[in-house]
């Protein structure tokens, strides 16, 4: 690890020069006003922002999912335009989701899970007027966005009892989970200890009909799916500090999906989702990577992935 860190320090150094950013550096974060935004149902925060490039099309797809805990507390939906900005620069359409948080009515189980259909759905209906590749898709989440938009990669495999459950789902298997926390199960204290929720907030209560709570809710059981997940953190990330991604890429190769590990040198888990960032290159990378793989190109390795 120290000898590919002291490689990632060679060639980006501005990636170990500047102060890890901090929670307050993220809520700071701004960006440009999204082209258009869409409601996929009637409460205040079923919606989502189109960002489009300039250009004629078709425009491959970042769907941006937010973190912030799964609370309202903590922004979101404001400070990943600064990523859509940067991400519209480089000729990605992106639809950046605002979804029901577990302390807002209709949110945590099944609310939650269920708008991230909804935002998918608006998506698919959105694509034709907007030139929107739908055969090239990555789902980017933070933090918390990174656990649902894992959980989005393998929704085709949800139970067919389960509320959750969906036919016909457009297919995402391109995913970058920005520290992400996953799998909610082997990381429940975790979660508990970074984010102060509980197992219910976030998969419900069991029942005689749903006793495992986590059959429908954990991606890390939802797999394999077929997908390609590229797991980004930060160095110094106490949230969800690099374990947490080995392990689940670990645990996805052992199902016979691909995964991959970037680590950012000197970085906390807010660079991990900042255009502003010197970490960004490498965020940046990794998305353009994924994308890739959905068009049916083997891009070269980076110096980041191991």
């Amino acid at each position: 690890m120290k000898t590919r860190l002291l490689l990632l320090s060679t060639l980006f150094p501005a990636l170990v020069s500047a102060a890890p950013m901090k929670l307050a550096d993220y809520m700071a974060l701004t960006g440009p006003a999204p082209t258009t935004r869409v409601a996929y149902g009637s409460a205040p925060s079923q919606y989502a922002e189109l960002f489009l490039p300039s250009g004629p099309g078709p425009f491959p797809v970042a769907v941006l999912v937010h973190g912030g805990c799964w609370t309202e507390q903590f922004g979101g939906i404001a400070q990943l335009r600064n990523m859509a900005g940067a991400l519209v620069q480089r000729g990605i359409a992106v639809w950046n989701v605002e979804y029901r948080r577990v302390d807002e009515p209709g949110g945590g189980y099944p609310g939650m899970y269920q708008d991230m259909h909804g935002a998918l759905e608006a998506l698919t209906a959105q694509a034709p007027a907007n030139r929107l590749d739908l055969e090239r898709v990555v789902a980017v989440g933070h933090s918390a966005g990174g656990q649902l938009v894992q959980w989005i990669a393998g929704r085709g495999r949800v139970p067919a009892t389960s509320p959750l459950h969906r036919t016909g789902a457009l297919p995402v298997r391109a995913v970058v989970s920005l520290g992400g926390l996953a799998d909610l199960r082997r990381e429940r204290e975790l979660i508990k200890t970074s984010c102060g929720r509980d197992t219910a907030e976030l998969a419900g209560l069991p029942s005689a009909a749903r006793p495992d709570v986590y059959v429908d809710t954990n991606a890390a059981e939802l797999i394999p799916n077929g997908s390609h997940t590229i797991l980004v953190t930060g160095e110094l990330d106490t949230i969800s500090p690099p374990r947490v991604a080995h392990d689940y890429a670990a645990r996805a190769r052992a199902a016979g999906d691909s995964a991959e590990v970037v680590i950012l040198p000197g970085a906390s888990h807010y660079d991990e989702v900042a255009a502003s960032s010197p970490s960004w290159p490498l965020v940046a990378a990794a998305i353009e990577r994924a994308l890739a793989r959905t068009a049916g190109v083997s891009p070269a390795a980076s110096p980041a992935a191991r």
